[in-house]
């Protein structure tokens, strides 16, 4: 198993997960810009879960189905030396909040979607 970067990351990219993680395994994509897990490389310590602000993070088996096609997104061939991140570098301007993250949930699925378990929040 490994953990999945999902939707609620998109446009917001918090990189508070980034600092504790042991080796080094988020990659920022452009387009949509977020981050994402190499899946090759996660050696799933949790450690990152509780630390994103938006709880986009989840365990590979608790991903939402409404989150589902994040997995395949999480893939390592968009993993590269040039996009390897690996020292907290703030969120993008405009960056929402874990309120506003399941308003738009609610908006778009009916109902604000779980948090996964060790979430922090």
């Amino acid at each position: 198993m490994t953990y999945i970067v999902t939707e609620r990351c998109t446009s917001n990219r918090y990189t508070d997960c980034v600092a504790d993680c042991p080796v080094d395994c988020f990659y920022e994509l452009q387009d949509p810009h977020m981050l994402i897990i190499n899946p090759d490389e996660c050696i799933d310590c949790d450690a990152c879960v509780p630390l994103c602000p938006v709880n986009a993070i989840y365990p590979e088996a608790e991903v939402p189905d409404e989150h589902e096609e994040w997995v395949e997104k999480n893939a390592a061939d968009l993993c590269t030396d040039d996009n390897r991140i690996t020292e907290t570098v703030g969120s993008l301007d405009g960056a929402l909040d874990i309120e506003a993250v399941k308003k738009k949930e609610e908006e778009k699925y009916g109902s604000a979607l779980a948090d996964p378990s060790s979430a922090a929040h």
